[in-house]
């Protein structure tokens, strides 16, 4: 509940100094109020705004940034108490049997894995239809050459 209401306040600093940023005057602004252009007729005073919107916006800067540090702070102990995130990875978690230690040579060498035997093929599908006729074991005899040629 207490992150909830800090996420609140943090939005609601972010938009008030988008919101006094915008106010402020601008550095070409500040030309023709020396002349005296309507400096009579601020609310804040002779000075005009600046004074005040300008400690305003460090103020509410300050207060974001410590925010942002404090919101870090707390994502990052959070992170760390809860353990190391378990992710389902499918077929990928699991992981294959170690193969066995081999042993070593007499000359310090290790010895080549053991291979297994190979597995004999699985014989090809053949078709159970009985229209078609089995292929006979014997080649068919050879024809003679046709003669007068």
């Amino acid at each position: 509940m207490l992150i909830l209401i800090v996420n609140v306040v943090y939005v609601l600093i972010a938009i008030a100094m988008i919101a006094l940023i915008l106010m402020q005057r601008g550095a070409g602004a500040q030309a023709g109020s020396g002349f005296g252009a309507g400096a009579s007729a601020t609310v804040f005073g002779a000075r005009g705004a600046s004074n005040f919107l300008s400690k305003s916006t460090k103020w509410l800067a300050i207060a974001f940034f410590v925010i942002s540090l404090g919101m870090a702070w707390y994502a990052t102990n959070r992170a760390t108490s809860q353990g190391p995130v378990q992710q389902d990875l499918g077929v990928m978690s699991q992981v294959p049997a170690a193969p066995a230690a081999t042993p070593a040579r007499d000359d310090g060498v290790p010895a080549a894995p053991a291979q297994s035997a190979p597995q004999p093929a699985a014989p090809a599908a053949t078709p159970t239809d009985s229209t078609v006729p089995a292929a006979p074991d014997t080649p068919p005899p050879q024809q003679p050459a046709p003669a007068g040629g």
